[in-house]
Formats: C-alpha cells, sequence, structure tokens
C-alpha cells in the first residue's frame, strides 16, 4: 500500500487543555476562541495572503491523542449511546485508518507576531489544545453548503434545558468564557451511556476548574474555580 507523509502545518491554541469538555462538533460552542499558530516553515505571510477575505475555514487535524490506537470495521459512536456500531467510514469516530479530523470554524481575525507569525484566531472549533492542524482550506458557500443534505442518525444534537449555578464563578456571567462554559455545558458533555447518571463530573475550559451534574435535564454547577486555586 503506498505511503504518504503530512506534516503538520500549525497546531491549535484551544481553551480545552484535555478531551472531556470538547463539544462533539464544531461550530457548537460559537463563543469558545483559539488561535493557530503555524510550524516555522509556514510562517511567510504570503501562505495566508487573501484569508481574511474569508468568513469561515476548513481544518484537517490529527486525532494525536488516537494516533497509537488500533483502528477496527465497526466502531461504538458515543453520541448512539456507546451500544450501537456503525461503520468507521459512517461515522466521525477519531478510530480510524488515518487519524484525520475534519471541521468548519469562523475566522475572527488575523494578527501578526514578531516570533511567531501570522496567527489566525478561530471561534467554534472542537480541538484540543496542541492539535496538530495538517491543513487549512478556505470554507467555500455556494460549493460547501448543501440544503437538502440528510444524516437520519446523526441529527441535530439534544441540549439540555439551562444551567443553574450553585456557585458565584469568578468570572462575570456575561463574559464570553462564562458564556462559552454554558453553551458547552448544554451541550452535555457527559457520555451517552452515563447520561442517566446523576454523579458528579468535572473538565477544565479555558482555566476554569468546573464540577457539575444533570437534574431533570438541567445542568447544575456545582463548582467553578481558577485552575490552580
Amino acid at each position: 500500500m503506498d505511503r504518504i507523509t503530512i506534516t503538520p502545518v500549525a497546531r491549535i491554541r484551544s481553551e480545552f487543555p484535555q478531551k472531556f469538555g470538547i463539544p462533539r462538533q464544531p461550530l457548537l460552542s460559537k463563543n469558545t476562541v483559539a488561535e493557530i499558530v503555524f510550524e516555522p516553515e509556514f510562517r511567510n505571510p504570503d501562505c495566508i495572503r487573501g484569508i481574511d477575505n474569508c468568513s469561515h475555514l476548513w481544518l484537517i487535524w490529527e486525532f494525536s491523542e488516537f494516533k497509537e490506537r488500533h483502528w477496527s470495521p465497526l466502531v461504538r459512536p458515543p453520541r448512539l449511546g456507546g451500544n450501537r456500531k456503525m461503520g468507521v467510514f459512517a461515522t466521525r469516530s477519531p478510530l480510524r485508518p488515518n487519524p484525520l479530523g475534519l471541521s468548519a470554524v469562523k475566522l475572527l481575525d488575523v494578527k501578526m507576531d514578531k516570533t511567531l507569525g501570522p496567527i489566525l484566531r478561530i471561534s467554534g472549533a472542537d480541538l484540543m489544545d496542541g492539535t496538530p492542524i495538517c491543513d487549512i482550506k478556505p470554507y467555500i458557500p455556494y460549493a460547501d453548503r448543501v440544503e437538502d443534505a440528510v444524516s437520519e442518525i446523526f441529527t441535530v444534537p439534544l441540549t439540555l434545558s439551562s444551567v443553574r449555578w450553585e456557585c458565584e464563578p469568578p468570572l462575570p456571567r456575561s463574559g464570553r468564557r462564562i458564556v462559552a462554559l454554558e453553551e458547552i455545558l448544554l451541550q452535555d458533555p457527559r457520555p451517552a451511556y452515563k447520561h442517566n447518571n446523576t454523579g458528579s463530573y468535572a473538565f477544565e475550559f479555558a482555566g476554569l476548574h468546573v464540577e457539575f451534574c444533570v437534574e431533570d435535564g438541567v445542568v447544575v454547577v456545582k463548582k467553578c474555580d481558577k485552575v490552580g486555586l
């Protein structure tokens, strides 16, 4: 079998230091913010000339946390409860022959850094901090948006009804990070097979340590502190 070599062109700086808590698809949390920092050999500003004419981008990236794990023809998508088997090419499972992901993100702006060169600031990324970016392409509305597309299994994700705070967050509730956190919690980060579990869960996001549970469809935030406190 022919082999190809893929060299990461960039890495992402995101607000997700771990896998748990990351939205399962891009753009589900529109208030998350991340930065794409290019690898040294791709920091020539000519590489992104014209990119600021795009509102959205496609990111092709590596499931770097899964690349050492073996793939299987059949997988159990977590969103389907982890009990239903489907073909690997009918899902977006990270356990693939080639561990590549695809995400559409919004381009917020481009800034220049004296040391790091051009940096792309984006929102809606579903990538863990440090994830290698293999390629970046413009999102083309007339070609990439399919109005009559159907996915009978992967329908609009169910969301929880509301967030109830049993503690006072360390940041203003109207601020971007808390708004983004609530978007993430409403998507229900718990594994689908544990959706009937009333136990507590914890994760880190944007420098915050968050502990929560779900009661009757409501996310209850029990603790929210800055990391390290």
